[in-house]
């Protein structure tokens, strides 16, 4: 019997080993040379944000997070109106600094129908970026509007969104 010269398994990167990135997806997506949507959901708040790679690191346009909506007097949380007023205002930013199309870049987050994900996909695509999607993966509009939660989201999410494109 020889003896072992080296390890016999290979030791991943540590944030693939911590479950926080897929190199694989990453790869594609920096492959497209394209500017990415990317969002993220947290416990309490989404975040969304456009970025463009950089060699020393990715290199954020613009971002948002739904804890920011207070500002245009919306309550917002983790929920699918959250997502979608905060895309929304993340793509009307992005516009102004020349973002005219982008993809999605979702992380380790699963592609579940209707979820807030999407509900940030359509805000995005609804504030003005090019992004491709299918129409049958968003959230339906009363589930955006916020008609499954209460009447007084309902007024809170037309008020901000004029406010937002008021802005």
């Amino acid at each position: 019997m020889t003896e072992a010269t080296g390890a016999i398994f290979d030791v991943h990167f540590r944030r693939r080993r911590e479950g926080k990135t897929d190199y694989v997806k990453r790869l594609h997506h920096l492959k497209s040379r394209k500017t990415r949507l990317i969002v993220r959901r947290t416990n309490r708040f989404i975040i969304v944000a456009f970025a463009q790679y950089d060699p020393k690191g990715d290199h954020i346009i613009v971002s948002r997070t739904s804890k920011e909506l207070k500002k245009m007097g919306f309550d917002g949380k983790c929920n699918v109106p959250s997502a979608y007023l905060t895309a929304y205002w993340c793509a009307k930013e992005a516009q102004k600094k020349n973002v005219k199309d982008a993809i999605l870049d979702m992380g380790l987050h699963a592609a579940t129908k209707g979820n807030v994900i999407f509900a940030a996909l359509k805000g995005a695509v609804d504030g003005g970026i090019a992004i491709p999607m299918g129409n049958d993966i968003a959230p339906s509009d009363d589930r955006i509007k916020g008609k499954h939660l209460n009447e007084t989201l309902q007024n809170q999410f037309d008020e901000s969104k004029k406010k937002i494109d008021a802005s």
